[in-house]
This record gives structure tokens, sequence and C-alpha cells, in this order.
């Protein structure tokens, strides 16, 4: 248990501190998304259980994004679950963007682990450097960098 873990409030005291927005992924097995986020996209976990994780992208030491699991017996009463099944990947049409993550490292690391990468790292016409990564669920997660600056 890393010292984050240990330090992890109250799942009620958590509940009351979050604030703006928030992303939570309805998952088949909390572990191996975990192993995802944190050997794919470097993530910090901040926590995690069988049931529930938070992870969190931090750059500089400060936390750019933070984002939860949840193990779909934890859903057992809420309407989320009726919409996904075991035979489909979930969140279709959404992308998870995560930014200040090297792209290109992050599909080696993809294609090291067998993890299906739907776009290399390319560069873009809206200034940023961008691969498309599944998930174990078939969660998208866009990786990207911005791109220097081109001289005028």
């Amino acid at each position: 248990m890393s010292s984050s873990e240990r330090d992890f409030p109250s799942g009620e005291d958590y509940g009351r501190s979050l604030k703006g927005f928030g992303i939570n992924l309805l998952v088949r097995d909390v572990a191996r998304t975990v192993a995802f986020s944190r050997d794919i996209l470097l993530a910090e976990i901040a926590t995690a259980d069988k049931d529930f994780a938070v992870l969190r992208h931090r750059v500089n030491g400060q936390i750019l994004a933070e984002w939860m699991l949840h193990a779909d017996g934890t859903y057992h009463s809420n309407p989320l679950l009726s919409l996904v099944s075991a035979d489909h990947p979930r969140g279709a049409g959404v992308e998870l963007r995560l930014y200040h993550l090297d792209p290109d490292a992050a599909v080696a690391r993809a294609e090291a682990l067998d993890y299906v990468v739907l776009a290399e790292a390319a560069d873009k016409p809206h200034g940023m450097r961008e691969a498309y990564i599944l998930d174990p669920d078939g969660y998208c997660w866009v990786v990207s960098l911005p791109l220097p600056r081109k001289p005028i």
C-alpha cells in the first residue's frame, strides 16, 4: 500500500470533497483497469481495491486529472448497469482525453502489453500530437502532448 493509498480519505469524506466535473468508469475488473491505467497512462493510484479505485494523472507534482473506477457489482441498484452488457465494449462515442502524456511512448507500452491501439501517434491540425488506445473495457483514451509552435 502506497502512502497515497494510506492517506486516502473515507468514502464519505472523499464524496463530499468532489467538485467540478467527475469521471467514473464502470468496469468489469477494477484490478485489470488499474493495471492499464498504471502501465499505459502512467497513472498514480490514489486508492484501489477489488471494487473501487481512484486514479490520478500528475505532471510536475500537480494533479491534472482524477478519475474513479467502480466494479459492476457495486452498481447493483444503479440504473446505469442496465445499459451495459458483458459482451459489448463500453464508452462507445466517448473520448477520455489525458493531456501532457507522451503518445508515442504510450503506444509503445500499449503494443508491448497487447492493448488495442486505434490510432498511432500523429500530429493533428489542432496543435496536438495524439494517439487513441482502448482500455480493457473498450473505453477510448486519447493521450496527447502539445506540438511546438510553428515559427511565423
